[in-house]
């Protein structure tokens, strides 16, 4: 079973990387293949110069307008990014199979049966049940303080969801803080154009004495500088900064599908109906229909 999702897993993350590398190709081939159906010249647009300039003071701003944490976090990202989401169906039927383990035990044995497994979850054979969020070092710690919070006793809904609310706000701030900054420097790429643009028209001015033909090679070479800027932001920096706050926000999501079943046990519900409450709380591109719920759960072995 363990090799079948490690297999599936795979399967996706090669399906979103060819995605991405079919959307790359599109745009190059509806850009630069428009131009040439239209009489264009491809090699007019080689313009080495003009790449320097905008993508070498895209990237100086960049780095300039950034603290070392998300600087650091930049690589990591763009890998993340291009993988694509970790969160499936499969992910989230083991999770509510999870949180049904832990409302079950807690229901039946008290909270305090809570403690050794919070307490060490490295070490409990509860959570290592559940590969996927117990090598998810994050999620976990976030599920284990709150259990922990509920055995001592601290058993008020809104209190805790406003706590919850809180640091899932400051999870995602601090997630997005990447996508934003890659975001802000697409903004500022086509201002950047126009700046090579400028610089471009700057030169042809100080040939202003040559014939038409060499003006009119010089001035579309200035041009090449505001249709980088505005197409490196709109067709690849831009849109890679949006699929990187999506991948943050389908990760919010996680944690807010454990918040939701965490405080409806907390309201006194009984564990299928707390389960319940989370599955809800999915988007439904990946949310397990209630007979998947209900079938994963009663396979689960007695706690």
């Amino acid at each position: 079973m363990g090799r079948i999702n490690r297999k599936v897993g795979r399967s996706a993350e090669s399906f979103w990387i060819m995605l991405i590398i079919v959307g790359a190709i599109i745009a190059l081939l509806c850009t630069l293949g428009g131009y040439a159906a239209l009489g264009g010249h491809l090699y007019v647009l080689w313009q080495p110069f003009e790449v320097v300039i905008i993508v070498g003071t895209g990237i100086g701003a960049f780095v300039i307008s950034n603290p070392k944490s998300v600087l650091a976090k930049v690589g990591s990202a763009v890998g993340a990014s291009i993988k694509g989401s970790k969160y499936g169906k499969k992910e989230y039927l083991e999770l509510l199979s999870l949180l049904y383990q832990v409302f079950k035990l807690a229901k039946t044995k008290g909270m305090l049966s809570l403690e050794q497994h919070v307490e060490n979850p490295r070490e409990s054979d509860l959570f290592q049940q559940f590969p996927g969020i117990y090598n998810n070092a994050k999620a976990m710690t976030f599920l284990c303080d709150y259990l922990r919070l509920m055995s001592l006793n601290a058993e008020d809904p809104h209190t805790m969801e406003a706590l919850m609310e809180e640091e899932i706000e400051t999870h995602h701030h601090e997630s997005t803080a990447v996508s934003s900054a890659i975001q802000t420097m697409a903004d500022g790429m086509p201002a950047l154009g126009i700046v090579a643009a400028v610089l471009g028209v700057i030169k042809t001015m100080g040939a202003i004495s040559e014939p038409p033909e060499v003006l009119g090679r010089l001035i579309g070479g200035a041009l090449v500088g505001t249709f980088l800027g505005v197409w490196l932001s709109y067709a690849f920096i831009a849109p890679f900064a949006n699929a990187m706050k999506n991948l943050y926000d389908a990760e919010i999501r996680y944690y807010l599908c454990m918040k939701a079943g965490m405080l409806a046990h907390l309201h006194g519900y009984a564990p299928a109906v707390s389960v319940e409450f989370a599955r809800k709380a999915l988007f439904p591109t990946v949310r397990p229909d209630f007979y998947e719920v209900e079938e994963a759960t009663s396979a689960l072995p007695p706690t």
